[in-house]
């Protein structure tokens, strides 16, 4: 899987942007603020249909603008995709792949995986676990088109449900109407439930021994999926909490409240971790991301690092440097002294300055 090109028109600090890349190691570089990161997460929006920031499409959007076009070429197993990606101010996106429109992104999910690190993902673990479900959501989608299913119909009931509840402190006589909503809620949220706890438990595989090799055979990983309800306990639990939802006008039970905790050594390093540790198992962790979409898929994912190595121990550096040498990876940086000093491997360098990028090799 090997992203070849990609074209920018109107996307936040670009005007216009053509890039040709390299199959093996892209270094982008330059001073803060200067758009390294905005290509990044366009080839990431091309993927997923979203920013990985939580950005929406009229904050991508130039400000005197009403459209923004990313154009992505890709070459997957031998095959050419084009995605192109029509982000609207006003309308939801338009997207095309090979000239075709589609109207589900999960016709889109799965043509791209990427497995995108950047410094905010080694505070994942310390961070609330809103940010650890995300990230639960975001690779699952692309290795599984029956979970996005299940996850877009869970959240439409919750919305609605939520939205029901606060009617009925108006209405009363809606309350008979829950019964329907709770009965989708459960069928989709124990699909959810499911899907996880596979996923969690694939990632287990890979993690435990990568974590062993990055610690010098120290510590030993576990990730603990933590769901808000059990499925079997699903259908009691919602309605022994029914007169606690009326109250506070919200679903309280269910997936969207569900947690991963990292266990080393029997710990809990949320809680108990050294800063060391938590950063060690975030890089854990995208290792074994990628391991698994080469398992799931048969083939490497794109890697996006932004501007991670800088937050990273040359010890640390070194593992993922030499964890990443056979997949296409696309890396922003302020400057070349690490690859340098690490003797990495380097195939193509673009310098960006406020919305260009030049190549310079």
């Amino acid at each position: 899987m090997v992203i070849e090109s990609i074209e920018l028109k109107n996307y936040r600090n670009y005007d216009q942007l053509h890039m040709e890349f390299s199959s093996g190691t892209n270094i982008l570089y330059g001073d803060n603020a200067q758009g390294k990161t905005n290509i990044l997460e366009a080839v990431y929006v091309c993927a997923t249909t979203k920013s990985h920031r939580g950005s929406r499409d009229r904050e991508i959007i130039q400000f005197d603008r009403d459209e923004s076009h990313i154009k992505l070429n890709v070459r997957k197993r031998d095959v050419p995709y084009r995605i192109d990606m029509h982000l609207k101010k006003n309308k939801a996106k338009g997207v095309a792949v090979n000239g075709v429109p589609i109207r589900k992104a999960s016709e889109l999910f799965g043509i791209v995986n990427v497995v995108f690190f950047s410094p905010e993902d080694l505070n994942l673990i310390k961070n609330g676990p809103g940010e650890r479900r995300r990230f639960i959501d975001m690779e699952l989608c692309q290795l599984n088109k029956l979970y996005v299913h299940s996850l877009v119909q869970y959240n439409r009931i919750v919305i609605q449900r939520n939205k029901l509840l606060k009617e009925i402190a108006f209405r009363p006589d809606f309350e008979q109407t829950l019964d329907i909503w709770d009965m989708q809620l459960i069928q989709y949220g124990r699909e959810v439930i499911e899907f996880r706890r596979e996923f969690i438990d694939q990632l287990n595989q890979m993690i435990a021994l990568i974590h062993k090799k990055i610690s010098g055979g120290r510590e030993e990983l576990v990730l603990s999926y933590e769901p808000n309800v059990e499925t079997e306990q699903f259908e009691s639990a919602v309605s022994k909490s029914r007169i606690q939802d009326l109250k506070q006008k919200t679903t309280l039970i269910g997936p969207h409240r569900d947690d991963l905790t990292f266990i080393v050594n029997g710990i809990d390093i949320k809680k108990f971790g050294s800063q060391g540790q938590q950063r060690t198992a975030a890089l854990s962790l995208k290792l074994a991301e990628i391991e698994l979409v080469k398992k799931i898929v048969n083939d490497y994912p794109i890697l996006l690092l932004d501007d991670v190595l800088s937050e990273l121990d040359s010890g640390r550096q070194n593992h993922l440097l030499a964890g990443i040498n056979h997949i296409q990876t696309l890396i922003t940086c302020t400057g070349l002294e690490d690859f340098v000093n690490n003797r990495f491997q380097i195939d193509k360098i673009f310098k960006v300055v406020n919305g260009t990028a030049t190549g310079e090799n």
